[in-house]
């Protein structure tokens, strides 16, 4: 391409064909490949104020529409730090050997020793370059942007493929053979992944059977619609497809649902066509005796098609949508043949369903002793034991059913041997109580059996979801203590057990307990965590976890917790309440508590006294004994002595009660004894009685001062 002034300014289009790309990976590549070209674009600076981005995305294609691009960039100043002055230049002010090959490696190595630049950087003369370069011309920036674009896209799995010639091979997602780049009308010379840039483009693979030559950016989108029968943006697509839906599903008194895997599925469908039209199908209503999990999870997963369900009660219909590649005048043969490819899918699934019912599902649980959860921990029949043991101690502590809350346990994995969860993994659990209420199990066993999988807990636990919260306990504790004693500690990147999902449903499930009363706030007994682990460890095999695992376990939970609350609370009182690691289930009052005293007029300078004495108290050679007032002869002292008397009992009261800010706001009284103490004694006395008295009294200050939290840390 020749270069025009660099006025000039068109829309750029870089497009790249190939063969079907991975649905679930289309929009990050779409999006990545756009922003790629754009990035080394701009550092090149060939972008004109204002440029505007568009990306597209197919199937079969990875497209960008840059709207304002200049042919050749304006000429930039530029300052190139280079060496000491001492190791560029020689004794007679020649260029040294290394700084020859530093300006060759800069592209700098026309420059003599008197064109550089001494400066001196504080500490040592260093030799600058300083200049004018010319401005980078599109051809060449956009080839770096291409090879930089295509080697930075987030591709699942790469492929290795030959070229046309037979002998050469490269690595890219899928097979590319068209590549298009035109600035304005004219075509950039480029080239990647063994295609030259030209103007050429496909369109639909069944509706289109010609080339489209694409006259330029501006007419990209349009020309791909009318000639080629292809959508090339993915949220033009997705609106569409959108639409069609709900137009389709309004027009039968249906919706389509408005649940995640419904807007998942949405993504996907988006990413496998290019010409959208939805069609409406249905299947014998026999199959709606099947539970509905089943026959929504293998309509999506399977076929990709979107279930229709009651509007006012959100049951399943027999009707689905399909979203079809095709547009063609009389639907009927795509209808059928999707309705005669779902149909052995459905009546796969009433097979299993019926087949897992004749087998009752207490009796499924000594076959568990055949299948491994981990070749450290046993078979899932000894888990299950485990979580059994757990269970019925969670349930004692919160008034729950013992037998229920055993019952449950004993049955929660009994479902992993049936036939339909070995199709349907995903439905473990939720087939497990449909089974456990076919055989007449009682209502909250059946709830927890279905809850048991869930993410966290979040609506406050009553009488009928308390054995669900049970279960959800036990069986997230389990699961933490044993994967962590095998030492599958969770990394930076790596968490394949879900344990941090573990902790935060833990951690979830105390909020509701405590939301539900069942957890009194002022009830220091109730169930502690400290003690749940200490009991959980004990149902393992013997060596099969350190004596610190459970210290390990709960030293986690309060991290993850404290990830989750310095979203919404200010870090410093967060630290301040999770320092002492409280009863879960208070955390969140002890927080507001403290967020309350930071704010009144003695915060500061109780808590940058509680620092100091924190400070004075570790640097002291023995742990400090019993007040003894009768060697307390100093005014301060004794006052402060006095107001400790004083506030004490009543702050310990408020805090036995779960009214922390109470409590806080009773030791903020102390204040003024503090600070007159400080400003008066010296802690670090000569005589060592009187030096050892004074730590005492600063030792119950700090005791009585931080039961709530440690206010120190609002010092930091």
């Amino acid at each position: 391409m020749t270069a025009a002034p660099d006025t000039d300014i068109r829309p750029l289009l870089v497009e790249l064909l190939t063969e079907e790309l991975p649905p679930k990976a289309l929009q990050k590549l779409g999006l990545a490949f756009a922003e790629g070209i754009r990035k080394i674009l701009d550092q090149h600076h060939l972008l004109a104020a204002g440029c505007v981005t568009s990306d597209f995305s197919t199937p079969r294609r990875l497209g960008v529409i840059l709207d304002a691009v200049l042919a050749q960039a304006p000429d930039q100043a530029y300052t190139e730090k280079l060496m000491p002055a001492k190791i560029g230049l020689t004794a007679a002010g020649e260029i040294s050997p290394a700084l020859e090959k530093k300006l060759a490696s800069k592209g700098l190595g026309h420059l003599s020793a008197s064109e550089l630049i001494t400066e001196s950087d504080g500490k040592q003369d260093y030799l600058y370059a300083r200049g004018v370069a010319t401005g980078a011309l599109l051809g060449t920036a956009l080839q770096e942007a291409l090879e930089y674009a295509v080697a930075h896209l987030p591709i699942p799995k790469v492929m290795r493929y030959q070229l046309a010639d037979g002998a050469s091979s490269v690595k890219f997602v899928r097979p590319a053979h068209r590549l298009i780049a035109l600035w304005g009308n004219e075509i950039v010379a480029t080239q990647v992944l063994g295609l030259d840039a030209g103007r050429t483009t496909l369109g639909h693979r069944f509706m289109a059977s010609q080339a489209i030559d694409i006259a330029s950016p501006d007419t990209y989108e349009q020309q791909l619609h009318d000639e080629g029968k292809v959508i090339a943006s993915f949220t033009a697509r997705r609106a569409l497809i959108s639409e069609q839906l709900e137009s389709r599903a309004q027009a039968l008194g249906a919706t389509i649902g408005t649940s995640a895997e419904a807007q998942a599925l949405l993504e996907e469908v988006t990413a496998l066509v290019e010409h959208p039209t939805v069609y409406v199908g249905e299947f014998e209503e026999q199959f709606l005796q099947v539970p509905p999990e089943c026959l929504i999870l293998t309509m999506r997963l399977n076929q990709k098609y979107f279930p229709l369900f009651e509007p006012e009660t959100g049951r399943l219909t027999h009707r689905f949508l399909i979203v079809s590649n095709m547009q063609v005048d009389d639907p009927v043969h795509i209808v059928e043949g999707n309705q005669r490819v779902v149909r052995p899918r459905l009546a796969d699934a009433e097979f299993f369903f019926q087949t897992d019912r004749k087998v009752r599902l207490a009796d499924r649980v000594a076959g568990l002793a055949t299948s491994v959860y981990h070749n450290k921990l046993g078979s899932q029949l000894e888990r299950v034991e485990r979580v059994r043991h757990i269970a019925r101690y969670v349930a004692g502590q919160l008034g729950a059913s013992i037998d229920n809350a055993d019952r449950a346990a004993l049955l929660a994995k009994a479902d992993l041997g049936s036939n339909m969860v070995g199709e349907f993994p995903e439905l473990q659990g939720i087939m497990g109580g449909y089974y456990a209420k076919a055989d007449g199990e009682p209502d909250d066993v059946v709830l927890a059996l279905q809850d048991q999988y869930r993410i966290r807990l979040d609506t406050p636990v009553s009488a009928g979801t308390l054995t669900s919260a049970v279960l959800f306990i036990a069986e997230r504790v389990e699961t933490l203590l044993g994967i962590w004693g095998i030492g599958l500690v969770p990394t930076g990147e790596r968490d394949p057990y879900g344990l941090r999902r573990a902790a935060l449903g833990l951690i979830s499930a105390f909020e509701q307990l405590q939301a539900g009363g069942y957890l009194a706030i002022h009830n220091s007994q109730g169930l502690r965590l400290s003690d749940l682990l200490a009991q959980a460890a004990a149902s393992f095999a013997p060596d099969t976890l350190s004596a610190t695992t459970a210290n390990d376990v709960q030293a986690f939970v309060y991290e993850r917790y404290r990830n989750q609350l310095n979203n919404d609370f200010d870090r410093n009182v967060v630290d301040a309440v999770l320092t002492l690691e409280p009863p879960l289930h208070q955390v969140h009052a002890r927080i507001q508590a403290c967020a309350n005293f930071a704010q009144r007029p003695e915060a500061e300078s109780l808590a940058a006294a509680n620092k100091r004495i924190a400070n004075l108290l570790k640097k002291a050679d023995e742990q400090p004994g019993a007040v003894d007032p009768g060697i307390l002869a100093e005014p301060a002292e004794q006052a402060l002595d006095a107001v400790i008397r004083k506030l004490k009992p009543q702050a310990e009261a408020q805090l036995a009660q779960g009214d922390f800010t109470a409590s806080l706001a009773t030791m903020a009284q102390a204040r003024t004894a503090v600070d007159t103490f400080f400003n008066d004694i010296m802690v670090m006395a000569d005589d060592p009685a009187i030096r050892a008295n004074r730590l005492a009294l600063l030792a119950e200050l700090h005791h009585v001062m931080n039961q709530v939290a440690d206010i120190s840390r609002l010092a930091q």
